[in-house]
């Protein structure tokens, strides 16, 4: 009995070229409009509209109207401060470990209330009671966490990614040191932890953080050097007047850089926002806090470009 070949049919081209356009269908997070996307632009890495939070906008104004309603719903959050609540007061921390006498402290107890401002930390380094060294190692073990011992030139290298100043500033904080086979960002504080930051710098940077505490004279060292190396990058807005209009100057920069992917996170009184794309540069912005929009007509405050820190 003779072999059968087996050969393939003609080619469909006209099927084939079909095939190759068609097109993956993408809807809008805010009106629901769907919009293709060919292949080409699949091949590229390439899509029109803008994603946010892991949803996907066709235009800048559907891209608004969401940025929002999401900061909408975190002004609740914004109003709240919540503080710390530490397992030993640091002057009984140090009072226990024999760095410091009832006597001392209460002075320094005294002494913060007469002037009403200030840490007891500060004012117990103010009265000669107690070292910076002191200080620091108590509240690393408040926040049972690993003191860094370290020189100003160590901290915040070049390679690190970039944190907008402000921040850094406002939470006293610094980027130490990035260990990317693990994807982790150690970052260092002087006055206390605020976890809610750590996860914003997780949100953005899309990294694992670890915290540890460092004196504050080298932080404050590390920041100035800092600045020092790295140039203008972050753009600031301030005295926002409601969610509106941050949403209106996200929108606007958004297609200004032509980002493709916008990033939002709230640290404490201040939205973070990255603008990401393969075309453009990295943009930070950062905005402070919407306030309850006022009656009268609304103004756009100016930009200010700062260093990214």
């Amino acid at each position: 009995m003779g072999k059968t070949s087996l050969s393939p049919g003609p080619w469909n081209w006209s099927a084939v070229w079909s095939d190759m356009r068609e097109s993956r269908a993408l809807k809008c997070g805010y009106c629901g409009r769907t919009r293709s996307l060919n292949v080409w632009l699949r091949l590229r890495r390439r899509s029109p509209g803008v994603r946010m939070q892991g949803a996907w906008y066709c235009r800048a104004e559907c891209l608004e109207r969401a940025v929002a309603e999401f900061l909408a719903r975190l002004r609740p959050a914004f109003r709240q401060n919540p503080t710390a609540s530490h397992r030993v007061p640091l002057g009984l921390l140090l009072l226990s470990r024999q760095q410091l006498t009832a006597e001392q402290l209460r002075t320094a107890l005294q002494a913060q209330r007469a002037a009403g401002r200030g840490k007891m930390g500060e004012w117990l380094q103010q009265l000669g009671f107690v070292t910076q060294p002191q200080v620091t190692a108590a509240l690393a073990r408040q926040w049972s966490c690993p003191v860094l011992i370290a020189g100003p030139g160590e901290l915040g290298a070049s390679r690190l990614p970039p944190i907008p100043a402000l921040l850094l500033e406002s939470f006293q904080m610094i980027p130490v040191e990035l260990v990317e086979a693990t994807g982790t960002l150690l970052m260092a504080f002087s006055e206390g932890i605020d976890y809610t930051v750590l996860y914003a710098v997780e949100q953005m940077l899309g990294c694992h953080t670890e915290a540890c505490l460092v004196f504050p004279s080298i932080l404050q060292q590390g920041l100035r050097a800092l600045a020092q190396r790295r140039g203008p990058g972050d753009v600031v807005f301030d005295r926002m007047e409601g969610a509106g209009e941050c949403a209106h100057i996200i929108a606007n920069y958004t297609t200004k850089v032509g980002a493709e992917e916008v990033r939002l996170a709230r640290c404490g009184e201040h939205i973070w926002v990255r603008l990401q794309g393969l075309r453009c540069e990295t943009v930070d912005l950062v905005l402070r806090t919407p306030r309850d929009t006022p009656s009268g007509p609304q103004t756009y405050p100016q930009a200010v470009a700062v260093s990214t820190v």
